[in-house]
């Protein structure tokens, strides 16, 4: 049954109410609130049913077959909502917006809060160490304006884009944007793109918010930035129910302010995640992040996916890690007070979005605490920062909510004695009520001589006398007692005297949830009042955290502060790869990566599993290290400031858009050879070995001239190639280097080390003999090897013979086996098994 299918004048009041509900959010999963559950219908009933394994049952509703329907308590919704939002669907919650006790026919309902991926503020649904970004993206046909925000933090940003959809793509991708706006489904091709090949979820929006938050933009004077704010406030504001109260104002993002780094760089290079399990364990931010704040975490990868150019900035961080490290006892205070503050950002989003419970107002009057030893600890240092310290609302919060409140807001229990003397005055009556209640109970057992009698409790009945069905024919007329309810051991009476407590009592309980959850909304009120300076705060402490943990990694991993110079002159001195060196358990063997003015590129010969691919790697990130204001991983270093880092290592093919792996390749390296300056860096990993052997060595050696002739940026570039290191006598620009290997008794040693000069051999037959392959396989290699040696040049038509009679060398090997399968264990006796063994010992050789 199909909810547009249905004739709508049949149905009952309730589910007419439900489908006018669903009108407004065709989108979205509508949770609608029945009592203790929420009840989903039709199709959204179907498919919640498949996606969250629930039961599907049938509901009433005036038609004459049952309409689809499954449910889930409201209390544990959450881990549903979040499996939903995790699988890309979109949900709506409905609630009763009126009490029904009020209420006169059908409970008013309505839409009280909407989740998808890029708009949860609900940091239990979030990654600790990740932002949670949605964007608006415009076409103005000559550029796209991006804007995004985590509302989960309050942070706005916007940048404008060169008109190019790959690029655009790429930066989407780098950002780690959860959720994309459109202003119309006319890109066919960038929806599928992000849809299909990306999996993010994608929305459309035609609409522009007007009269609200103008604030955010007040001082943009673009148009096209400000139509782009307004496009993404219209879906945040009007579509997804936001307020955004904690969004101080938008930050213009200057992509020329940033070394550049495109989504395969970032992913090369796993500054985020691995390439092989994509998973945060064994990245650049994993090493670095020592963070002790979820705040400081998402500072710290912002700046590793966000290198700096600006050498003041830079030189300031080194300053004060310089400074921590020499301060090293107040740098363990600062520490242990940050490991105290809660995630004061996404609290402040809380807040503002109206998801704020009592327990997430003691995580923030907790980490208010720690502020003015902060505060003491940052002007000891002479940091630039200044720490408020919100005395008096720690002492609001301090005075008003309970050290252990419940998790809802209707519940009790959430204000303290003393803060009100009306919610005080309620509570007498409640305790006294119950001090009334065990009086009663004894006072009537006393009057009535019934030893079992008891008072008790129940929502259906309230008060009542019980008495065991042993006892209840003493019940005499006199007490003035009346039957209420008959039980199997026991009857059930009132009494006037015990209705009239029973209405001041639970008039005093409706009062009290009713009063304290008032006053809890002033003290969230109050809270608002400060969200600004609160999350300016949370700023200044994201930013120590993050500083505090490059110190710590300084001293632990044992890393030096760079000399940032002008000249194009790089020397790296006993360099190292802090994510290796930390995770292998054999001694890390440094590098040194020494390219003057006159030197652009660093040819790299070797074998495989040489360290190839490492050497690179470790000048890329140490490049990163040093300009997010990192200590690097060296004895010493000396470099230029750089603008982009371009990498091409290792193969893939792009299985999404069918391309093989050379022109993913070639794709790659286009983008590098198009986009570098002399100011950046290319890292090439063994490029062209995706094609014939004359294609892949005449292209590779075309792109090595072409950068030493046109773009002269720093370059490594690693090869099997051996033809190429004759560039080196053409190119004054080009130093051979390689990995060396030693070769001992037809073994070889990889040793790590690079040193000048091309490499003198290949290594590949040793490398397939580590691998595992069959020794006939390998000896076959050696005598085809020989054969090729002993040419000058490759020449498929010379005569070479390079066939070989594997069948015949299998079935050779199989005289063993064939042996074996002709005994039967079951029918000889030891003498002979031992004979058999001697034979078969004598076939293998």
């Amino acid at each position: 049954m199909k909810r547009l299918e249905v004739d709508r004048t049949k149905l009952s009041p309730g589910m007419k109410q439900y489908m006018e509900i669903k009108d407004e959010h065709e989108d979205e999963l509508l949770f609608y609130r029945l009592g203790d559950f929420y009840e989903l219908f039709f199709e959204d009933g179907i498919l919640c049913s498949r996606e969250l394994e629930l039961t599907l049952t049938g509901k009433s509703a005036g038609l004459e077959e049952k309409v689809p329907m499954c449910g889930v308590p409201y209390h544990s919704v959450k881990p549903y909502i979040e499996k939903l939002i995790s699988k890309g669907y979109k949900v709506a919650i409905c609630e009763q917006l009126e009490d029904p006790k009020n209420s006169k026919g059908m409970v008013k309902r309505g839409v009280v809060a909407l989740y998808s991926k890029g708009t949860i503020v609900d940091y239990d649904m979030l990654n600790s160490h990740d932002s949670n970004y949605i964007a608006s993206v415009l076409d103005f046909k000559t550029n796209y304006i991006l804007t995004y925000a985590d509302i989960s933090t309050g942070d706005l940003y916007l940048m404008e884009l060169t008109y190019n959809k790959e690029k655009l793509i790429n930066k989407i991708l780098s950002l780690g944007i959860k959720e994309v706006v459109l202003s119309d489904e006319g890109d066919l091709e960038l929806i599928s793109l992000l849809k299909n090949a990306y999996s993010l979820e994608v929305s459309i929006n035609r609409e522009y918010l007007e009269n609200k938050y103008e604030n955010i933009y007040k001082n943009i004077k673009d148009y096209r930035f400000i139509t782009g704010i307004k496009h993404l406030l219209y879906y945040l504001v009007v579509k997804q129910l936001k307020e955004l109260e904690h969004i101080k104002e938008v930050i213009i993002v200057n992509p020329d302010d940033y070394l550049r780094m495109d989504i395969h760089t970032i992913r090369n290079l796993e500054l985020v995640e691995t390439l092989r399990l994509k998973e945060r364990t064994y990245s650049l931010v994993w090493l670095l992040d020592k963070c002790k704040t979820s705040m400081g975490s998402r500072k710290l990868k912002n700046w590793i996916l966000n290198p700096l150019k600006d050498e003041q900035t830079i030189t300031k961080r080194y300053d004060m890690i310089t400074k921590l490290n020499e301060e090293f006892i107040i740098l363990d205070e600062l520490r242990d007070d940050l490991n105290e503050v809660y995630d004061l950002e996404r609290l402040c989003g809380k807040v503002v979005c109206g998801v704020l419970n009592a327990r997430d107002v003691l995580q923030i009057k907790k980490s208010l605490i720690y502020l003015p030893s902060i505060n003491k600890n940052v002007e000891k240092l002479g940091f630039p920062y200044e720490v408020e310290e919100f005395k008096d609302l720690y002492k609001l919060l301090d005075n008003a909510i309970y050290e252990e409140p419940p998790i809802g807001l209707k519940e009790g229990y959430l204000i303290k004695d003393g803060y009100n003397s009306e919610l005080d005055e309620l509570k007498k009556i409640r305790s006294g009520g119950k001090d009334f209640i065990a009086a009663l109970e004894e006072e009537e057992r006393k009057r009535t001589g019934i030893k079992t009698l008891k008072v008790g409790y129940t929502k259906v009945f309230g008060y009542y006398i019980e008495i065991s069905k042993g006892q209840a024919h003493l019940v005499d007329p006199s007490f003035g007692y009346e039957r209420r309810q008959t039980l199997t051991n026991y009857e059930r009476f009132i009494s006037p005297q015990l209705k009239e407590k029973e209405a001041l009592i639970l008039n005093a309980e409706e009062k009290i949830i009713e009063l304290e959850f008032n006053l809890f909304n002033e003290v969230k009120e109050e809270i608002k009042r400060k969200i600004i300076k609160l999350k300016e705060v949370a700023e200044i402490i994201s930013e120590l955290d993050a500083i505090a943990s490059l110190a710590v990694c300084a001293s632990e991993y044992n890393l030096v502060r760079p000399n940032i110079i002008k000249e194009r002159k790089l020397e790296i001195l006993e360099g190292r790869h802090p994510v290796v060196e930390k995770v292998i358990k054999d001694d890390y063997i440094a590098n040194d990566i020494i390219m003057g003015e006159e030197v652009n590129t660093l040819l790299i010969t070797g074998p495989n599993m040489s360290g190839k691919s490492t050497y690179m790697r470790q000048l890329a990130i140490t490049i990163i290290m040093a300009q997010i204001g990192s200590f690097v991983p060296a004895k010493s270093c000396t470099m230029p400031l750089f603008d982009q880092i371009f990498t091409r290592i290792g193969a893939s093919d792009d299985l999404v858009s069918g391309e093989s792996t050379f022109m993913v390749e070639m794709k790659e390296a286009k983008n590098a050879i198009c986009n570098a300056t002399e100011k950046s860096l290319i890292l090439f990993d063994e490029l062209g070995r995706g094609t014939a052997t004359y294609d892949g060595i005449s292209l590779a050696q075309a792109i090595l001239e072409y950068i030493n002739t046109f773009i002269k940026c720093k370059t490594l570039f690693s090869t099997h190639y051996h033809e190429l290191t004759s560039l080196q006598d053409n190119f004054k620009s080009i130093k051979n280097v390689h990995v060396e290997a030693k070769e001992q008794d037809g073994k070889v040693t990889f040793l790590h080390q690079v040193k000048d000069g091309p490499v003198d051999k290949s290594y590949g037959i040793h490398v397939a003999r580590l691998a595992g392959m069959p020794d006939k396989l390998l000896e076959r290699s050696n005598e085809i090897l020989k054969i090729y040696e002993d040419n000058d040049k490759i020449n498929t038509s010379s005569g070479v013979q390079v066939s070989f009679d594997f069948e015949s060398s299998v079935k050779e090997e199989n005289k063993v086996l064939t042996k074996l399968k002709e005994i039967d264990p079951l029918k000889i006796t030891p003498m002979e098994a031992i004979n058999l063994l001697y034979e078969l010992k004598e076939l293998d050789k």
